[in-house]
């Protein structure tokens, strides 16, 4: 893919919105860690002087496309939150439900929890205030739909609500760091069974994480 200069706003739009798709199929392949800006550009077609010209860094890249991920998982989180949790079951056992579905999604988004992983200690640096402000409001309209959506299923959660939404999305990214084991460290888990004990399987470890903590935050009768 290569490019003429872009010379309107709608030009720069789609220059744009290319770099993001093709960062997000790069994820596919690799982990955040491993995307770099010269590997970018050339997949994209323009050099780095010009993917620098839409985006000023390469975490700048990213957190732009850690708020796409988000809001469209968002809108998959709505439907599978409205099939699996029964508005007719008590509380807990709601909350059982919820816990279910989101831990199941967030383990099926793995690029998505690679990026929470990596948001606060990597990609909310080397970057200007106004990408940082940008991202953290679409960040915090991101996080009142998750809220929204677990108020609708558990109205029960009322306004702390925000709070285990932000909870949930930090211990997935915490977590997704140890689920995909270096070559030596599954070799020595092969060579010696008893160390996996310590190898995680993301959706039981988050369903563990999201229960025990949503259940803590149902009111006490």
């Amino acid at each position: 893919m290569t490019f003429q200069r872009a010379r309107s706003e709608e030009q720069r739009a789609v220059r744009r919105q290319a770099i993001l798709e093709t960062t997000s199929a790069m994820l596919d392949e690799m982990s955040v860690a491993e995307v770099t800006l010269n590997e970018l550009s050339r997949r994209v077609g323009l050099a780095k002087t010009a993917v620098l010209r839409y985006f000023e860094s390469r975490e700048a890249v990213l957190l732009d496309l850690l708020d796409d991920r988000t809001t469209t998982w968002l809108t998959e989180l709505e439907q599978e939150l409205g099939r699996g949790v029964d508005p007719s079951r008590s509380a807990l056992e709601r909350a059982q439900q919820a816990a279910d579905v989101l831990s199941g999604s967030l383990a099926a988004q793995t690029v998505l929890c690679d990026l929470f992983g990596a948001q606060g200690g990597v990609l909310e640096h080397n970057v200007s205030v106004e990408v940082v402000r940008r991202h953290k409001r679409a960040s915090l309209a991101n996080l009142a739909v998750m809220a929204d959506l677990i108020r609708r299923h558990l109205p029960e959660v009322g306004e702390r609500a925000e709070l285990f939404c932000l909870q949930a999305l930090l211990v997935a990214g915490a977590l997704s760091a140890y689920t995909s084991p270096p070559p030596s460290l599954l070799a020595v888990y092969e060579s010696e069974p008893a160390l996996a004990v310590y190898q995680i399987d993301l959706r039981a470890a988050l369903r563990l994480a999201i229960i025990t903590s949503l259940v803590g935050f149902l009111p006490r009768s």
